[in-house]
């Protein structure tokens, strides 16, 4: 025992400092999780009371940061899985699109009735199943554009690499490893800035809530801000703020720039970039023995355990011949799915019918001209946004230098929650002569601008250098440039971004039309007021009718617009 424990010594690599800095950042993290967070969580309770002191920041953040941490695990799991199924079988994607269309058409405050009563029902201890029920609305805000551009980067790989994966009888983990996944990673790198982003950017709306006349606080950084502002306290709110920022920048630093210049690796080109993207960290981590020691001895071997694991599942599913019984017995298994979904539908149908029998006709009248309202502002927001984050996403995505500067503060920005910038907004309007429905088209403009900005910078990023030098060298500029070439190569990405825009820009409305600031209600004629008032007010008629003309609306946007400018892109518009 004691010769092979020398032997182990003998083997380990040789520390160095950032080896030693990892470890103890290793530490620090356990130890918070299992010291510092479980006695916080403890104290949690639904009348919590929150503390505007500067000193009860740092506490709040990391209860945040938890929760953010934690809803991005799920939407990465729930990316991964969604998004290969619906691409890699037509008969789910008939399903699984729909049901994604649906979902992403749905504001986080329409979700928040049936998430926190299930919740509380769950779990009989109101703090657990608040906790559950903030990470679900988060993941919620994160998730449906990670979703989209994974299911979308599957469908526009090169056909060279597709045949390649079929030459070689590779199976479907090897091909998801080698070939998707490195496929998708510039995309899913910028939409998981973008699904970081927002998070934050609706996190008061996670954590400080009104239900039924009933408020429900967790303690954290949104609810901070959310008191804050319902108080009008200037001075928290600015501290607030300047701890969002702080910590946007220090995010960016050690995770998303690293990643960034990491995900160039998968890059399909044949010129390599002379001025890639650049991260202090990752050029610190790449000089690391303890990781490089770390996944040569277990990570790999991990891998190649399931990939021979996968392999020998996939050689017996081959090898057993298709046997009567065996093929009754899973047509018996999909019908019950089906029946059991169909029933499911049927009685949601139901029950849908008989809360939208309760709203008045007054209140139809006011759904309708809501929606129109809301659907002027959306348009508007996406007009504006598409004029100035084409022209800037493409110069970030083909500049590392301006890449290295505009990144970011694009991250600081598109993290501030709306309702935090109220007060001043609403400050400059009134001065101005603008009221609360300008303040809505500039604070919908705030959380629907930066799908499309991400997703263009993303498209931008990947084009081949090869296909960069080539238009130099044949003097392409200009107009002619753009249109053979880099508008094709970013419009998988820009429908990708629209699709998502389009949604948060309607998801966005129900926190730019209603807000409180200083015990005043400030509101707009709008389909987001409304669904805000009726989860304040509990009238589930109302928010079941609005949120339902609202998912009418966008999916049929998605279906009579963006769905077919999506086929135009796997058709048309990809490298092979």
């Amino acid at each position: 025992m004691v010769w092979r424990s020398q032997r182990l010594l003998v083997h380990l690599p040789r520390l160095r400092l950032i080896d030693l800095l990892l470890l103890a950042a290793a530490g620090a993290v356990l130890y918070a999780l299992l010291a510092i967070a479980p006695g916080n969580l403890r104290r949690v309770s639904p009348s919590v009371v929150i503390d505007l002191r500067t000193a009860a920041l740092p506490g709040y953040t990391a209860l945040s940061l938890l929760r953010m941490a934690t809803a991005y695990g799920l939407s990465l799991l729930f990316t991964l899985t969604f998004g290969y199924a619906a691409a890699r079988s037509r008969r789910a994607e008939r399903v699984l699109i729909p049901v994604l269309d649906i979902l992403q058409s749905i504001p986080v405050l329409s979700f928040l009735p049936a998430v926190l009563l299930a919740m509380i029902a769950v779990f009989p201890r109101q703090t657990v199943g608040l906790e559950v029920g903030s990470i679900l609305l988060i993941f919620t805000g994160m998730v449906w554009n990670m979703t989209f551009s994974f299911y979308h980067s599957l469908l526009t790989l090169p056909p060279e690499l597709v045949e390649v994966a079929r030459a070689l009888r590779l199976t479907w983990w090897q091909r998801l490893t080698s070939v998707e996944l490195p496929a998708a990673t510039i995309g899913l790198v910028w939409n998981s800035m973008m699904s970081w982003a927002g998070g934050w950017f609706f996190l008061m709306a996670c954590e400080s809530f009104t239900l039924v006349n009933r408020s429900f606080t967790l303690p954290g950084l949104g609810s901070y801000l959310a008191v804050a502002s319902s108080r009008g306290d200037l001075r928290a709110i600015a501290w607030g703020l300047v701890t969002l920022v702080a910590l946007t920048v220090v995010s960016d630093q050690l995770l998303w720039r690293p990643l960034v210049a990491w995900s160039q690796r998968f890059k399909v080109e044949l010129a390599e970039d002379p001025d890639p993207p650049r991260s202090w960290l990752l050029n610190l981590l790449r000089r690391s023995r303890l990781l490089p020691a770390t996944q040569r001895r277990i990570w790999l071997p991990f891998i190649e355990s399931l990939d021979r694991a996968f392999q020998r599942v996939e050689e017996a599913i081959r090898g057993v011949p298709r046997r009567a019984p065996t093929t009754r017995l899973l047509a018996m298994g999909r019908s019950l799915i089906a029946i059991t979904a169909i029933g499911g539908v049927a009685w949601g149908a139901a029950a849908l019918t008989g809360m939208l029998l309760r709203v008045s006709v007054s209140e139809w009248g006011q759904i309708t001209i809501g929606a129109g309202a809301t659907f002027v502002r959306v348009g508007l927001a996406l007009a504006v946004a598409l004029a100035w984050t084409v022209p800037l996403g493409v110069a970030i995505g083909l500049n590392a230098r301006l890449a290295r500067v505009v990144q970011p503060l694009a991250q600081v920005v598109a993290s501030v929650p709306a309702t935090a910038l109220f007060p001043v907004l609403l400050a400059v309007l009134v001065r101005i002569g603008g009221g609360m429905s300008v303040a809505s088209v500039l604070l919908m403009l705030l959380g629907t601008q930066w799908y499309l900005l991400f997703n263009i910078i993303g498209g931008a990023n990947a084009i081949p250098r090869d296909l960069l030098e080539a238009t130099a060298l044949l003097k392409v500029r200009g107009w002619v440039r753009w249109r053979a070439l880099v508008l094709p190569a970013i419009f998988p990405h820009l429908v990708t971004g629209g699709i998502t825009a389009q949604g948060g820009a309607w998801n966005a409305s129900i926190v730019s039309e209603f807000a409180e600031f200083s015990g005043r209600t400030l509101s707009t004629v709008g389909l987001g007021a409304l669904i805000a008032r009726a989860t304040q007010d509990g009238n589930y008629p109302l928010l079941a009718a609005s949120t339902m003309v609202m998912a009418v609306i966008v999916i049929l946007a998605n279906r009579l617009g963006w769905r077919r400018a999506m086929r135009a892109a796997e058709s048309r518009y990809h490298l092979e």
